[in-house]
């Protein structure tokens, strides 16, 4: 179980502070505990969710050093591509709200690659794959951001030159 003031990826929100734990009365009048989140980047949103929610997932944002070790591993990340748009699709977007970080870099690669080759050969790229690269790198951006102390725009500056050392 979460503490009041973790911060925690919730689904493809991103990442969220706890600002309380209540327990209210649900529909059926079962007395629930229920998280109170609020979410970093988006000031004027509150999300309340049942700290027992299964269909989200939630988790704790990494430490420094996993964040760095992500980071490093990058170059060495296979990169995942499904021919068929329908079947890709599906599979990227499990990838996305699984909110594992490993899995989005994987994403991110792998449809940054594609999109590279496909404009040496003067194609573009899927507008499904092009949305979803920029959730993913959204998220990655947004968790590496609170633990990096930096704001999220400057991520890829700092992935850049932590790849380059």
């Amino acid at each position: 179980m979460f503490k009041i003031n973790d911060y925690v990826m919730y689904g493809i929100t991103g990442v969220c502070k706890i600002l309380d734990i209540k327990e209210e009365k649900d529909r059926n009048s079962v007395i629930k505990k229920y998280y109170v989140l609020r979410p970093i980047y988006s000031k004027n949103t509150i999300i309340k969710t049942p700290v027992n929610n299964m269909k989200i997932s939630m988790r704790k944002i990494h430490s420094l050093d996993e964040v760095n070790s992500l980071i490093t591993a990058i170059p060495s990340e296979e990169t995942l591509w499904i021919e068929d748009e329908k079947s890709r699709n599906e599979k990227f977007k499990s990838m996305l709200k699984s909110g594992d970080c490993e899995a989005l870099i994987k994403l991110v690669k792998s449809i940054y690659e594609n999109k590279k080759s496909n404009r040496e050969l003067g194609k573009k790229a899927y507008k499904g794959d092009e949305e979803i690269m920029k959730t993913a790198e959204r998220l990655l951006n947004e968790e590496f951001a609170i633990i990096l102390n930096i704001s999220p725009d400057e991520v890829n500056s700092y992935i850049a030159e932590k790849m380059s050392q």
